[in-house]
């Protein structure tokens, strides 16, 4: 099993800034890659940025240029987020995938608005 914990959400200006993080409790040694992913209201979730265990990244069109995904061990992952837009609003989920299952985090409110 493994618990997967958010922080770092928050109200922001368009054009702003915010880090979100990632902890991971339980069986980490079981996971592969670390994703994030966001639903705004109304609509599905959708993928935001993905690392894997090796260090290699991928993000949504919507996001590439203006956030990053980082991760410093297998237990913490993070996602700066440049340049904020009205519509990058929404909640935003951390992911862990691996052979032990896939798992989600409870979630964090971000909200761009002026």
């Amino acid at each position: 099993q493994v618990q997967l914990v958010e922080s770092g959400g928050g109200l922001v200006q368009p054009g702003g800034s915010l880090r979100l993080s990632c902890a991971a409790f339980g069986s980490i040694f079981g996971i592969d890659s670390m994703g994030w992913y966001r639903q705004a209201p109304g609509k599905q979730r959708e993928f935001v940025a993905i690392i894997t265990s090796g260090g290699t990244t991928n993000y949504a069109d919507s996001v590439k240029g203006r956030f990053t995904i980082s991760r410093d061990n297998a237990k913490n992952t993070y996602l700066q987020m440049n340049s904020l837009k009205s519509e990058d609003t929404a909640v935003y989920y951390c992911n862990a995938k691996g052979p032990i299952g896939n798992y989600w985090g409870q979630g964090t409110q971000v909200t761009v608005a002026s």
